[in-house]
């Protein structure tokens, strides 16, 4: 594991985690990416990722899409204490990394937004 490994603990791994998020969550999406956002049970944000065979057909464009979103994620600052899911869409897998990293720190900016107005109000 090196530095930049994404730890255990920021990350969402049981079915029950997932469920959590997709049954009542904030959605920004995309052509490229859906996430979903939902206050978390843990004390800092973790993220989950699902990329589908019907999406990527490939495991090498599964794995670049799932390895693109970790890297935004950990770039995150001041992420609030949420579980993200990234969902891959079928147009992400021929769009060039750029593009794809600002599709997600869009994501990730519009969800922090979001979670500050929650808190707020």
């Amino acid at each position: 594991m090196t530095d930049a490994a994404l730890p255990a603990s920021r990350r969402l791994s049981q079915s029950r985690q997932f469920g959590r998020v997709f049954a009542n969550p904030v959605r920004s999406a995309d052509r490229y990416f859906t996430v979903l956002a939902r206050p978390g049970e843990a004390p800092a944000a973790r993220l989950g990722l699902t990329v589908s065979r019907r999406a990527a057909k490939r495991a090498v464009d599964r794995n670049r899409l799932k390895r693109l979103a970790r890297e935004s994620f950990r770039m995150q600052s001041n992420l609030p204490s949420w579980d993200f899911v990234v969902v891959g869409k079928r147009d992400a897998v021929s769009a060039a990394k750029a593009v794809l990293r600002e599709s997600l720190d869009g994501h990730f900016d519009r969800l922090r937004r979001r979670a500050g107005s929650e808190n707020d109000g």
